[in-house]
């Protein structure tokens, strides 16, 4: 079904209860089978609490063969990646987002009650319950059909996910000096190496929203003082207080004066161009989202806020007007328009 540095995971029959499972299969190497130890002990405790189990992914079982860690789980549809990928990466509709947003945000909300910080929030991390989808008209592209020659794209059947992939999870009271999250979802706070806490999800999911209703990532990027530009470009200019106190391996990134050194120590042309063409914030959902622009720039701006002391917290973020609006929870979704 998929693979990765861990190792891979595979669909299985369960002989007992014919019930089709994925199961996790982790490389024989000792930090991966220690990551796999952390996760079945945070899968765990999630499933003792998560009694409706439609927050996360549920554990069926885990056992070692010939040394490698097998984690048995329910099985689920494709990640919201995978989706994206698979249709050209056209993105979500609106009403789609803020029901993966609200049901994202109940998840890390959970977690972060139970003192558990996810510290991998992408969309590879979050499962679409069913793989069903059906044909919706792309309104972006009646007039001229999009690069593959469809005038139509996928939208699921379902909104319903799942939060997975434990094995970065930490609790409150463990270590939070060393670096965490998939670069493009890394908050700031973390690149600076100011030590990080449950506000570093947040920021994860404020990405993670752009990029379901734009189709892309926000920052894409693979080094830092180009990922601190585009954080700029977007959002503008770092707080000076979080410059000052940035790391040794931070601090080089700035001019005195706590301004950041860019573009005179960019790495080439193309990174100054991947900058450069970046919009705001408003105006890049603006070119997405034709209603509830408003309340979601203004959610977004909550959850992308540079000082983790004063992003949006999970409940917080929960009671914000974006999600207001209901959306039905089953059969054909409300945004399907003309089915083909």
């Amino acid at each position: 079904m998929g693979e990765g540095t861990f190792g891979r995971v595979l669909e299985c029959l369960d002989n007992e209860t014919k019930e089709l499972v994925a199961i996790k299969v982790v490389r024989s190497i000792h930090k991966y089978r220690e990551a796999a130890m952390i996760e079945i002990d945070v899968l765990q405790k999630l499933v003792r609490h998560d009694l409706g189990g439609k927050r996360c992914v549920q554990i069926r079982n885990w056992f070692d063969y010939r040394n490698h860690i097998c984690i048995v789980f329910e099985k689920l549809g494709p990640s919201l990646y995978d989706f994206l990928r698979k249709n050209s990466y056209r993105s979500f509709p609106i009403d789609l987002v803020r029901e993966f947003g609200r049901q994202l945000l109940e998840s890390v909300a959970f977690m972060h009650d139970l003192r558990l910080i996810h510290t991998d929030l992408k969309p590879e991390n979050i499962l679409l319950v069913s793989s069903e989808y059906i044909k919706v008209p792309d309104y972006k592209f009646l007039l001229r059909p999009a690069k593959d020659g469809s005038y139509f794209k996928n939208v699921p059947k379902s909104s319903s996910i799942k939060l997975i992939d434990f094995g970065s999870t930490t609790f409150e009271h463990q270590d939070h000096t060393y670096v965490v999250s998939t670069r493009h979802y890394r908050a700031p706070e973390v690149i600076l190496g100011l030590g990080w806490n449950y506000p570093c999800d947040m920021w994860s999911v404020g990405c993670i929203l752009v990029e379901l209703c734009s189709g892309e990532a926000l920052f894409q990027t693979h080094e830092n003082l180009e990922h601190l530009a585009m954080m700029e470009k977007v959002l503008g200019p770092l707080p000076q207080h979080m410059a000052v106190r940035a790391d040794r391996r931070a601090e080089k990134y700035f001019r005195s004066g706590a301004r950041l050194d860019w573009p005179e120590r960019a790495t080439s042309s193309e990174s100054m161009r991947a900058v450069w063409k970046l919009p705001r914030l408003p105006n890049l959902i603006m070119q997405h989202v034709d209603h509830s622009a408003g309340d979601l720039i203004d959610l977004l701006q909550g959850l992308l806020c540079y000082d983790p002391t004063e992003r949006l917290k999970a409940r917080e973020a929960l009671r914000h007007p974006f999600f207001s609006r209901d959306l039905r929870r089953c059969g054909y979704p409300m945004w399907a328009g003309v089915l083909l």
